[in-house]
């Protein structure tokens, strides 16, 4: 039997001393409209300044979740990496009522299966990633950020995390600007 190695990138960007951690779910929309504030985040405060760490927060009641997170991961082991998730995270976040139950318990996605997930997410992104979804040994990776969660407090998205003090007072609701202050001021 031939073993298989893999790594899964780390979902980090930037490479500045202050450290911003923001912990997702991927298809709730308070953690989606952080999601999509990032890339303006990094380049307002500056990629040497800050560095942005995306830490997966799975949870119960998106009853996808634990797929989702998991499409997520193990698009960061494919060639593209980090920004393979990304692009699973975006399609996700892009389509997000097409991944969520009405009212996390009901509407067509009672009738939808973990494959017909991945075949969506493949078909947003042009990812194969079936054959990285089952990777073997690939939830020590998903219990590692379930871990790093616990660990720190953490049991809602978004949250976040500067330096590792959780932020309170931050929010998604808030305004790029408000988050450089808050890391740079």
């Amino acid at each position: 039997m031939t073993e298989t190695h893999w790594r899964a990138d780390p979902l980090t960007w930037g490479q500045g001393p202050r450290v911003f951690e923001v912990f997702l779910e991927p298809t709730c929309p308070f953690s989606v409209k952080t999601f999509n504030k990032l890339d303006a985040l990094l380049e307002q405060a500056g990629p040497d300044r800050i560095t942005i760490k995306i830490r997966l927060q799975s949870q119960p009641w998106h009853m996808f979740s634990g797929v989702i997170t998991r499409c997520i991961l193990a698009a960061s082991t494919l060639p593209g990496g980090k920004a393979s998730a990304k692009a699973v995270m975006q399609a996700v976040g892009d389509h997000r009522m097409e991944f969520e139950f009405a009212h996390h318990a009901g509407g067509p996605n009672l009738d939808a299966t973990p494959h017909d997930i991945i075949a969506r997410i493949e078909a947003y992104t042009g990812l194969q990633l079936r054959d990285a979804f089952a990777i073997r040994d690939l939830d020590r990776e998903i219990k590692w950020h379930s871990k790093y969660a616990r660990q720190n407090g953490i049991h809602v998205s978004p949250t976040f995390m500067v330096d590792g003090l959780i932020q309170p007072g931050m929010s998604s609701g808030d305004e790029v600007s408000a988050w450089v202050a808050v890391l740079l001021g």
